[in-house]
C-alpha cells in the first residue's frame, strides 16, 4: 500500500469515528432529560464538532505537503504564544524580548525545520533564544519581579513554540523503508493524542468516581485515563500499519504519547489555574484556546519526536 493510499485509509477510519461520534452525541442530545446531562452531552458535541475542524485542517495542510504543515503549525505557535503571554503579566521593559518572541523566534525555528537543519533546530530556543530573551528585558534597567517576568517569557516560548514544532519535525525524520511517509507519523501522534482525549473524557464521564487531580484539573479521573488511555493505546497499536513500528512497538509509542499528552494537560491546567483562568482562550467553540487543544500535543511531540529519532531514522 502507497503512501496516498495509507492517508485515505487514515483519513476514512478517522472521519467514520467522528461520524460514529456525531450521530451518537445527536441521539443523546434528544434523549437526556436533567441539566447535568444536558451540559455534558453539550460539551460533548462541542467537543465533538471541534474535532471534525482539526481534522479538516489538518488534513488539507498534509495534502498540500511540507511547507503547508509547517505554516500551519506555526500559526499554532503564534497563537498559543499570544494566548500565554496574554494571561502572563508583563512590563514595557519585555516588550523587546516579546517582540523578539513573536517576530523573529517563531518563524526562526520553523525555517530551520523547513531546511532540515536538526542541530540548530533543537538547540535554537532553549540556547540561543533563552540566553537573548533576558539580556533584552534587562536592557531597559527594571529590575522589579525580573527572574519571575524573564522565566514566564522563557516558559510561553519553550511550551508553544520549541514543543509544539516537535509535530511538524517529524518531516525532518530519514527513516530506512519509510520514505515519504513522514505525514503520516506526524497524522499518527495527533489521532492518538486527540482520541486519548475523547477516550479519557467519555470513561471518565462514564466510570469516574475518583479525582486525578482535583485541584487541578476537576474533570480529570482515575477511571477515564486508565480505561481512555488503554482504548487509545489500542487504537494506537492498530495503527502500526502507518507507521515504521511493529504492533507492539506502536502500543508502547501509543502509551508514551498517552501518558506524556495526560502530563501536558495537567501541567498547563495548573499553569492556567495559578494565573486565575479556566481556559487559555475562547478560539475554538468548545475546547477554549488554542493551547488548550496543544497542550498535550506540547507534551507528547517532543518525546514522540526524539525515541523515534533515536531508535529508528538513521
Amino acid at each position: 500500500m502507497n503512501p496516498h493510499q495509507k492517508f485515505d485509509w487514515l483519513i476514512g477510519g478517522v472521519a467514520a469515528m467522528l461520524a460514529l461520534a456525531t450521530a451518537i452525541g445527536w441521539v443523546l442530545a434528544r434523549r437526556v432529560r436533567s441539566d447535568s446531562g444536558r451540559a455534558v452531552v453539550a460539551n460533548l458535541n462541542a467537543r465533538i464538532h471541534a474535532w471534525w475542524a482539526m481534522v479538516a485542517i489538518f488534513s488539507v495542510a498534509f495534502v498540500f505537503g511540507r511547507i503547508a504543515t509547517l505554516v500551519l503549525f506555526g500559526l499554532i505557535s503564534l497563537l498559543a504564544l499570544r494566548e500565554f503571554i496574554s494571561l502572563t503579566p508583563t512590563k514595557p521593559a519585555d516588550h523587546k524580548a516579546l517582540s523578539v518572541a513573536f517576530f523573529l523566534i517563531v518563524p526562526i525555528q520553523y525555517v530551520l525545520i523547513g531546511i532540515d537543519w536538526y542541530g540548530l533546530f533543537a538547540a535554537f530556543i532553549p540556547v540561543y533564544a533563552f540566553l537573548l530573551l533576558p539580556s533584552l528585558s534587562m536592557l531597559d534597567q527594571d529590575t522589579e519581579h525580573f527572574l519571575e517576568r524573564t522565566s514566564k517569557i522563557q516558559w510561553a516560548v519553550f511550551v508553544t513554540v520549541f514543543c509544539i514544532s516537535h509535530a511538524p519535525a517529524l518531516l525532518l525524520l530519514d527513516i530506512p523503508g519509510y520514505e515519504g511517509q513522514d505525514a503520516l507519523l506526524l497524522f499518527y501522534l495527533i489521532t492518538v493524542v486527540q482520541i486519548s482525549d475523547v477516550l479519557q473524557y467519555v470513561f471518565g464521564k462514564l466510570f469516574g468516581k475518583r479525582k486525578l487531580a482535583p485541584a487541578v484539573s476537576p474533570s480529570k479521573t482515575l477511571e477515564g485515563f486508565a480505561g481512555g488511555g488503554l482504548a487509545a493505546t489500542g487504537v494506537g497499536a492498530a495503527l502500526w500499519w502507518i507507521t515504521p513500528f511493529t504492533p507492539l512497538q506502536s502500543a508502547a509509542m501509543a502509551a508514551v504519547i498517552v501518558a506524556m499528552g495526560v502530563l501536558g494537560g495537567l501541567v498547563l491546567s495548573a499553569v492556567k489555574r495559578g494565573l486565575g483562568a479556566k481556559d487559555w482562550g475562547s478560539m475554538i467553540r468548545g475546547h477554549g484556546g488554542m493551547l488548550d487543544r496543544m497542550d498535550s500535543v506540547s507534551f507528547a511531540a517532543p518525546v514522540f519526536f526524539h525515541l523515534t529519532r533515536y531508535f529508528f531514522a538513521q
